[in-house]
């Protein structure tokens, strides 16, 4: 049997549909229940649903074989994962964005608001620049509006919340998309397996 944690949501709802066309379906995940576990046991595969964040979590413990989670929860967390195909869904930027007026005169250190701590650091430390980073977990826009911080580093898809809070993109740190990974000890009994999946994905995406 393979587990595989899937991301609740639209994104999850694209990632089975991409196992369903490779010859992994499991038609009670489409039933209109509360359910986080389905099985198919003449295809040998197990989904379970969770929380997107959670996801390299439960792969890299070995609850699950393989997952699909987005690059910026992989660079965050640092998972003991094996990374093995960019699945071009759910496609983003992690930017800085910041008021419209907001100018960084480089002297003081720079205060940054973010769910990414360590994306944000990483950043800021390759260009040499002193931070004070506030890590908060919800609507991440207001820290500068109201004086918080004189930035944000966070996930940039349209770009219409920042423009309707009247914020920009500063700069474009990295594309962000979701990625397929796999549980290390997993790959190696079950390698065969997982590959066939990859495989199977890798053709839709042609």
């Amino acid at each position: 049997m393979l587990n595989v944690a899937l991301p609740k949501g639209r994104l999850g709802e694209k990632v089975y549909a991409m196992f369903e066309a490779a010859g992994y379906e499991c038609p009670s995940i489409k039933e209109n229940n509360r359910k986080l576990v389905f099985v198919n046991e003449e295809k040998g595969i197990k989904y379970f649903l969770v929380k997107p964040s959670d996801v390299p979590i439960y792969v890299e413990r070995g609850a699950a074989d393989i997952g699909v989670a987005g690059k910026d929860i992989l660079l965050e967390y640092q998972p003991n994962v094996y990374e093995l195909l960019d699945l071009n869904l759910g496609k983003c930027n992690m930017a800085v964005a910041g008021p419209k007026e907001f100018y960084d005169d480089g002297i003081k250190a720079l205060r940054v608001a973010t769910k990414f701590p360590n994306i944000a650091t990483d950043y800021y430390t390759k260009i040499g620049r002193d931070i004070d980073i506030i890590k908060l977990n919800g609507s991440i826009e207001i820290a500068p509006i109201v004086g918080l911080s004189d930035v944000i580093v966070d996930i940039v898809e349209t770009g219409t919340t920042l423009k309707e809070n009247n914020l920009e993109v500063k700069t474009t740190i990295l594309p962000i998309s979701a990625r397929f990974i796999a549980n290390k000890s997993s790959f190696k009994f079950k390698g065969t397996q997982i590959e066939q999946i990859v495989q199977a994905i890798k053709e839709q995406l042609k």
